[in-house]
């Protein structure tokens, strides 16, 4: 007989919550809740196994389930083999280390994962114990620690991701077969039937959610048929880039148990939007939002404008992070509300970043530019760092716009030194061969028609099968 753990959904809303406010507080040390995980775990009998997930280069997320037993028996030893993982080590040089970030500790909800299981972050570890140079998750956690404890700042990031519901499961990768995506319903902007494919989707998906502490704020079908966004609250930055993360994994299996799929290629069909991912940045010092200025132009602060002026100067550098596969240049495009022009604005949809209405708490900026296949430790990391990096540039001629295919981003990426300055030498190089690699099996002028392989090579879509029919 089992007798494993499964925890009613109000009760994992109590538990994520208070585990995400303690770990936004920053108010305990990680070594004491290290302490706290690993007694729980411990103690709780009904728990089989730890869920341990982290992220490649791309954004790709990656979990693997360890015994708990042998977790706790060996949480100092965890090894892996990173010559299968792209971007990660060469096969001569494959073994990586995974050490558990225990503040991003989630209770699961027993349907969803089954039963027995709770689901942790993990951190990439050189063989000496150092933090990996490919893992952008321990790069942007150390560097918020950085802000926080130089300057009293802290991070906050709401990441508004949208995507498509598709009929058929794993419609991505049998699109190389199929060569189209059939909607899972023709509604559009908030409207669906109550109990039509969609949004009874969208009601399982924000269930989810609001078991795991993200705290919902409103979800609806969007502009293009079958379309879907499900909005949550900010949070401290490092906590953001973990719940886009877990978004897109509980919607995947959500359309997964529906027969659907769930996808967030930036453009999966011509003719109508695509698939975004807003996100809204502010910066606050010892507690107060320091980018609202009640007098200050659309209320802004010097700083919040010092801000926009870092992203929009350096826009052309980072747009290969902002936008990463063949697929995301297809949404840059201005007959479909594309925020492709480099330029800010409080009301012109177009520009690359938005100035929303706000007040002193809500005080934010929104870069509305980012496609929802981004990794998000990298973008988050990136914008934050451009954002506050004071390196303004004066020959931004007006009407500049970003590019609309992956080759010229990937030029103005491999080749900036602003690049190399704040993400790191390896990581340039790494990430733009990842990204030459699916650019050279995609035409470089992208045409009105999707292609094949700007599907079947893409990041989140491709497989050890799929990579090889070239």
């Amino acid at each position: 007989m089992r007798d494993y753990l499964e925890i009613p959904y109000d009760e994992l809303a109590e538990l994520n919550l208070e585990a995400k406010a303690k770990r936004a507080s920053h108010s305990t040390s990680a070594d004491d809740i290290r302490e706290e995980r690993i007694r729980y775990l411990t103690d709780e009998k009904g728990i089989k196994a730890i869920t341990v997930a982290f992220s490649d280069l791309e954004g790709r997320l990656h979990m693997l389930d360890y015994d708990k037993k042998f977790l706790l028996n060996s949480v100092d030893n965890l090894t892996f083999d990173g010559s299968s993982i792209r971007g990660f080590s060469a096969i001569s040089q494959s073994d990586l280390r995974l050490s558990i970030d225990w503040e991003a500790f989630y209770w699961l909800p027993a349907d969803v994962w089954g039963p027995g299981k709770v689901l942790v972050f993990g951190e990439v570890r050189e063989d000496d114990g150092s933090p990996y140079v490919a893992d952008m998750r321990s790069q942007l956690k150390s560097y918020l620690a950085d802000l926080l404890k130089d300057g009293g700042y802290t991070v906050n990031i709401a990441n508004e991701i949208e995507g498509f519901l598709f009929k058929g499961i794993q419609a991505e990768q049998k699109y190389i077969e199929t060569g189209e995506f059939e909607y899972a319903t023709h509604g559009g902007y908030y409207y669906s039937l109550p109990g039509d494919p969609l949004r009874k989707f969208i009601d399982s998906v924000a269930e989810i959610q609001r078991a795991m502490g993200f705290q919902n704020e409103k979800d609806h079908p969007e502009v293009a048929p079958s379309q879907f966004e499900i909005n949550y609250s900010y949070a401290d930055a490092l906590i953001a880039a973990d719940q886009v993360q877990l978004y897109k994994l509980i919607a995947r299996q959500a359309a997964y148990l529906n027969n659907c799929t769930a996808s967030f290629l930036p453009k999966p069909i011509g003719g109508v939007n695509g698939s975004g991912m807003h996100t809204n940045i502010s910066l606050a010092k010892d507690g107060v939002n320091i980018f609202y200025d009640a007098d200050g132009k659309d209320k802004l602060s010097t700083a919040g404008w010092d801000f926009i002026q870092g992203i929009l100067s350096n826009a052309l550098d980072i747009c290969l992070v902002l936008n990463s596969s063949v697929n995301s240049y297809r949404r840059l495009d201005p007959n479909y509300e594309a925020p492709n022009e480099i330029k800010a604005s409080a009301i012109d949809r177009s520009s690359m970043v938005r100035i929303p209405l706000g007040n002193s708490r809500s005080a934010r900026v929104e870069v509305r530019s980012v496609a929802p296949d981004a990794n998000p430790y990298l973008l988050m990391n990136t914008l934050i760092k451009t954002g506050l990096s004071g390196n303004v540039k004066s020959d931004l001629a007006p009407g500049s716009t970003l590019p609309d295919n992956i080759q010229d981003a990937i030029d103005d990426f491999s080749s900036s030194a602003f690049v190399k300055e704040i993400l790191g030498e390896s990581v340039q190089q790494r990430f733009t061969e990842l990204k030459q690699a699916v650019a050279d099996r995609s035409p470089r002028k992208l045409g009105s028609l999707i292609k094949t392989s700007e599907i079947q090579f893409h990041h989140e879509v491709f497989n050890q099968s799929l990579w090889s029919k070239f």
